[in-house]
């Protein structure tokens, strides 16, 4: 058996460190990656029972389809998800204007995979990319559900999907790549 000459053992080892010790970075995200986890607002501090912010009543309010935008409710839907909120995050998304946004159909996907419906989550995955096949934030958290049903492999391409388009300095990359090393899925 041949052994490894002293330098390189060193370079192995020092390699090794590097990746333990830069693992937990990577749930930290880099703070202008708009694909990491939304910041807390008064739509999960301050309102409860499904409710949102309305910055300009300055109230918890109802959330209906003519008081918020697309993107109000995506932003709002985002944060009830990551506060564990699943079905007011669901709520709050079928009241968009566009239900092909794929950014609307991912939190649909996450939300409905994150309270155990994980095929109908699966199939808003599914229409995510086929909406925006670039949209690598879908590609992360659909990596992150074959990871929980034991699909390694398929996680893996959806990995490298990610940093084929351009994806490889995001914080959807780093979560699914935390996924594949054993820690913590989104």
């Amino acid at each position: 058996m041949r052994s490894t000459p002293p330098p390189f053992r060193s370079l192995a080892l020092a390699g090794c460190l590097a990746l333990a010790f830069a693992a937990p970075a990577f749930a930290a995200g880099d703070e202008s990656d708009e694909t990491k986890p939304p910041p807390k607002t008064e739509t999960t501090t301050k309102c409860a029972d499904g409710k949102m912010w309305d910055k300009t009543k300055k109230e918890c309010v109802k959330p209906k389809k003519s008081s918020f935008n697309d993107d109000d409710l995506y932003k709002a839907a985002r944060e009830f998800s990551y506060a564990g909120q699943y079905d007011n995050a669901i709520t709050v998304l079928r009241l968009a204007d566009n239900q092909n946004d794929p950014r609307i159909l991912n939190y649909l996907g996450y939300a409905n995979r994150k309270a155990g419906r994980m095929d109908l989550g699966m199939s808003y995955y599914r229409k995510a990319l086929q909406a925006d096949e670039n949209y690598i934030l879908a590609r992360s958290y659909m990596g992150q559900a074959l990871m929980e049903q034991g699909d390694v492999q398929a996680a893996r391409v959806q990995l490298v999907e990610i940093r084929d388009r351009g994806g490889e300095d995001s914080w959807a990359y780093r979560s699914l790549l935390q996924s594949l090393n054993g820690y913590r899925t989104y």
